[in-house]
């Protein structure tokens, strides 16, 4: 979140018991927490819209099963460490100054972890797609 993204509203907060939850309850604080982890972050949107962009590319290429697989295994590694990346800034905007000074690397280390997800997918899609491509252009 950054900092025009606004708190959670009361509605949206869980609250704390010690009874077991449901699975209704746990699917819906899985959700609000999906939307938590998009709304407000740009990054995320940039990788959404790429994943877009392959699932189209995916259907105009004629992608295999194997290869569907390996695209959509893609796209949701990149966009899970997205979701874990934001919700590392939100833990590390809740420290104090002498702790977040401390600890500024977590950033960081979460920051690489989505740049190795996103050009291990894009490498994976270039081949995927450079391979489809050459087929259709009768280059092999």
């Amino acid at each position: 979140m950054h900092a025009n993204t606004p708190m959670p509203e009361q509605d949206d907060v869980p609250e704390e018991s010690g009874a077991r939850r449901s699975w209704s309850e746990k699917f819906a604080d899985a959700f609000r927490g999906l939307k938590f982890g998009i709304r407000g972050h740009s990054s995320f949107f940039v990788h959404f819209f790429v994943a877009a962009l392959t699932i189209a590319a995916g259907f105009v290429l004629e992608c295999s099963l194997i290869e569907w697989c390996a695209l959509l295994l893609c796209i949701g590694i990149v966009l899970t460490a997205e979701l874990f990346n934001s919700a590392i800034e939100v833990l590390h905007r809740g420290l104090d100054a002498d702790t977040r000074e401390r600890n500024w690397q977590a950033l960081d280390i979460a920051a690489g972890a989505v740049l190795m997800a996103s050009i291990t997918a894009a490498i994976v899609g270039c081949l995927i797609f450079g391979h489809r491509l050459g087929h259709l252009l009768g280059w092999w």
